[in-house]
Parts: structure tokens; sequence; C-alpha cells
């Protein structure tokens, strides 16, 4: 099951000699702190992808974590995935929300693209769901009120996510959700057609190749609390293609545990005529919030994080990385340079 999600990437190997954090001058972008890659330490690696890696650094004035995202321009042209980097860019710098990663600085020289985030300490709620193998319904509960509450804020600002996953949802020090990898987030008024995704979380449109919108956001929603509260997805197999024909099938073999109020939610997510589905009707995402398995929710308690996190990540300090895997550093700025013309594709970066 595991082996058939898309994996966040193997350590990288990579060979030339130009890719020494050599700064070029900083874009003048009003109100943003000028920063340069010499006012952070960098400590140690924290999360590893397909063309990059994110690191732990401290702001040598200001003493504060932050994560910077670094991104090997060649890999990005090489995968194909310059417009999901720009986007997700974009994205970031134009949303901020208390259940979404913050992006603080972003800049390029020629060798790399950076984006400055702020740190989140508690580590992936994936971690904590396979320590406990499963939660128990009001630790499930809790993380969907606030996902829904980031997904709702996206939704509004006409941004899809499309990659929602345990891996990708961050626990603060205090056991707040954080939405991070925004790498296949999309702003789109209608439909998009980009295959991309989680093969267990991928909405039964995007498979079929029919044109996808918001609604993939809300069948993800339903597979991760399904996950939640059951310890593994509703669709799994050995292979992805194994997984597609199940989730176009639509079969569900539910456990006798799950609450009926729960079933009932997932089994209106999980629909698979997105005109059909809960959070895509004529009322819109308050068809969910007015769902009773919330029954009795106070939804601007959950959006001022008021509400008492069930899990309470063990941090010793802002900068603690106990809750992440560790990395080996092996060469990783050693990445090459790229000619001018390439560089140019990323000039709004």
């Amino acid at each position: 099951m595991a082996s058939s999600r898309i994996a966040k990437g193997k350590t990288l190997k990579r060979t030339g000699s130009s890719g020494k954090l050599k700064d070029l001058p900083p874009p003048d972008t009003p109100g943003e702190r000028k920063y340069k890659l010499d006012d952070l330490q960098m400590l140690s690696t924290v999360g590893t992808g397909t063309f990059g890696r994110v690191i732990l650094v401290k702001d040598k004035t200001s003493k504060d974590y932050m994560a910077l995202k670094a991104l090997a321009i060649s890999d990005i042209v090489r995968l194909k995935q310059t417009d999901h980097v720009l986007s997700e860019k974009a994205i970031l710098a134009s949303i901020q929300h208390p259940f979404i990663v913050n992006l603080i600085w972003a800049y390029h020289n020629e060798t790399f693209l950076y984006m400055l985030l702020e740190y989140v300490c508690g580590g992936e709620l994936f971690t904590y769901l396979r320590s406990m193998g499963r939660f128990k319904s009001s630790i499930a509960k809790f993380f969907a009120l606030e996902i829904i509450c980031a997904l709702d804020y996206l939704h509004k600002e006409d941004i899809v996510y499309r990659d929602l996953k345990p891996e990708n949802i961050l626990l603060d020090r205090d056991g707040h959700v954080k939405l991070t990898d925004f790498g296949f987030a999309k702003r789109l008024k209608d439909r998009t057609w980009t295959l991309c995704g989680t093969p267990e979380y991928l909405a039964p449109e995007i498979i079929q190749s029919k044109g996808h919108g918001k609604a993939v956001d809300w069948w993800a929603l339903g597979i991760l609390i399904f996950e939640m509260l059951v310890g593994y997805p509703p669709f799994f197999d050995d292979n992805p293609f194994g997984i597609y024909e199940k989730i176009l099938e639509g079969k569900i073999d539910w456990p006798k545990h799950l609450e009926k109020d729960a079933r009932d939610l997932v089994q209106k997510l999980l629909v698979i005529d997105r005109t059909k589905r809960i959070g895509c009707l004529v009322n819109g995402s308050e068809d969910i919030k007015n769902h009773d398995w919330f029954v009795g929710t106070d939804w601007d308690t959950v959006r001022r994080r008021q509400l008492k996190p069930p899990v309470v990540p063990t941090v010793s300090h802002d900068g603690d990385t106990q809750n992440f895997d560790k990395y080996e550093d092996d060469g990783w700025q050693d990445a090459e340079a790229v000619t001018s013309d390439i560089l140019e594709l990323f000039r709004e970066f």
C-alpha cells in the first residue's frame, strides 16, 4: 500500500561545482525583507523531494528558525515542473491562513530556487497516524475541522490544492494543522486537466481525464477521514493502476467500528459523480460543516485556533528536529548552474 504513494523523493546526488549558495542581486520586492542567503545559518535537512530538499535554517540576526526549500532548477526543467513551481510560489505569496504554512521570502540564483517558509516543528500527521495505527473519532474530527477551514479558504481564493494527504499535513508546536507542499496547487475558475497527485487520493474525474476542479479536494478529504479513522485508505493496491480501478469501481469495505455519522460523511464525500458530491452542491462547503459528524461545532472557534489539540508534539524548542527523519548531506549544493535562457523562465520567481 505505502509503496504506491508518489514518494516525496530519494536522496539526491548531483554533479557539478557551480551551485555553492552563490548570491545574485536580490529582487526588489516592496514590503519584503531583503534577505540574503548569508543571513541564514544552514542547520540540517528535514525533508527531501524529487528535485530539492527542505533545510532547517536559523536567522543569524533574529535567531528565528525557518525552513528553506531549495529546488534545483536543472531538475525542475528536466522533469517539466516549471509551471508547478512557479504556481506554488505565486500562490503561497498571495495567501495567508492560520492552517497553511506561511511563505516568508522567495529568491533564486543560477542554480536553485529558494522558498523561505515558517518552520513547523511538530512533524507530519502521517508519522502520528502510523504510530497510533488509527485515530479515535475525536482526534480525526479535530484534524478534519482545521483542514476543512484551510480548504474552504483556498477555494474562496479560487485555488484547488490537489495534494491532500497525511504527509502534507504538518503539526505545529501546539498541535494545530499546517498544510504544506503547494507544488500541485493551482488557481483556476473552472477546470484543469493535469494528472497529478497521490494515487490513493486521486478523485475519479482526475483519473478519467474529464477535467477537474475544487471538487477533487473534497474527495481527498473523504479519503483522509477514512484513513485517519481506519488506518489505511479505502482504495489501495500493489500498483497505481489497481488503485485507479478500485477508485472508479467505488466499492468500499467498511470496518464495523466506524461510527454512523463518520461513515455517512465519508460516503457523501466519496461520490464518483462530482455534481452530487457533498461540498459541491448549491450550499458548497456549508453542507460539510453542517453535517451530523460535526454537530455542535463552533466554526469561529476552530478558525481562531481555540480548540484544544488532542495530539501535542514532543518539542524541546522551536528548532527541534526530532519529529523529522534524519538525512545525509550528500553534496546537494553541487547542482549544475543553468544557462541564461533557462534562468529567464524563472525571472518572476
